[in-house]
Order: structure tokens, then sequence, then C-alpha cells
């Protein structure tokens, strides 16, 4: 019994990252990833996330399977109402997927703020008119910081196959947020 303990916390002390490294994002944020992430290129951030609004950063590992990004949404919450705030968010999530599979949601409060989050397991199937006939199976963790006069959006993704690896990494980079 002692073996099989050892064996886990062996191989979890080898999946955590050796070094977290801190990065002043625009506007006041700062996130600390794992160095397994690293910055996306402006070329990149350009071809992933195809957008208006550039986000203020954008991180991904050496397959480049795994993304962690900061953005401001479009929509602003003038009364900061983090409920209404919620249950729109969550309407969102769920029409972007053809399944969405919740491992949790709420309001936390992380460094004297209240962030709103999803963690879910999510499908798009595949069109079989385009050629796509493998469905995108993908797990999430996103967070939103509403604010009176904007909405942060951070978003950790990967394939649903690397949740195992990757999900409590995630669920520490949220937990390190800070926004002045």
């Amino acid at each position: 019994m002692k073996t099989a303990a050892w064996l886990l916390a062996a191989t979890l002390m080898a999946m955590a990252p050796s070094r977290w490294v801190k990065t002043h994002l625009p506007d006041g944020v700062t996130v600390t990833v794992p160095e397994l992430l690293t910055p996306m290129t402006p070329e990149d951030m350009a071809q992933r996330f195809p957008s208006v609004r550039a986000p203020l950063g954008a991180f991904t590992n050496a397959d480049r399977l795994a993304d962690f990004s900061v953005n401001i949404s479009a929509t602003t919450w003038p009364d900061a109402n983090v409920e209404l705030a919620q249950k729109f968010f969550k309407a969102s999530l769920q029409n972007l997927y053809d399944r969405v599979d919740m491992i949790g949601e709420g309001v936390q409060t992380i460094h004297k703020k209240k962030f709103v989050y999803f963690e879910f397991e999510s499908r798009i199937s595949g069109e079989r008119r385009q050629g796509l006939q493998d469905p995108v199976l993908k797990y999430t963790y996103i967070q939103y910081l509403v604010q009176k006069d904007r909405t942060l959006v951070f978003t950790f993704s990967c394939p649903k196959d690397l949740q195992q690896e990757w999900q409590p990494l995630a669920r520490e980079m949220m937990k390190k947020i800070r926004v002045n």
C-alpha cells in the first residue's frame, strides 16, 4: 500500500511544473502560468483568436494543444451584477457547443475579487458534409471578472484526453490571477 501511495505522489510531482512564471499583461492584469506554457506570437494569436479585439495575453504549450488566454469581453455590465452575468455566461457557453457537461460552476473570491467560473467538458459533433466526422472533445476552465466598465475573460482549454494532466494546473492558474 505504501508503494502505491509513493508511486502516485511521484507521478503527480513529475506532472507538476517545476516553475511558475508571473506575467504582467496590459490593463492591470497579472497571470502566473506554468513554465510549460509560453506566450503566443502575435501571428499565432491572430490565427487562433480571429477577432477585432486581440487578447491581452495568450499562452500555449509546446504541442499547441493546451491554451490559456485573457480577453476583454465586448459585453459589459454597468452595475457589475455578478449573479445575472453568471446566468448569461452559462447560457452563452451552452449555445457554443453541442454538449456541455459541467464539472463545477459558481462565484469564487480570488484576491478580494468575485469571479464567475465554469469548469466543463464539451463536445462539438463533426459535420459530415464538411468531411469532419470525429467529434471535438475539450476540457475548459473559464473565469469572468465582471467590473463596472469591463468584463475580463480568462480561458484555459485543452483536448479532453489531456484533461487529467492539465486540470490541476488550470485550477491553480485561475487562483493566481491578480487584477488591479
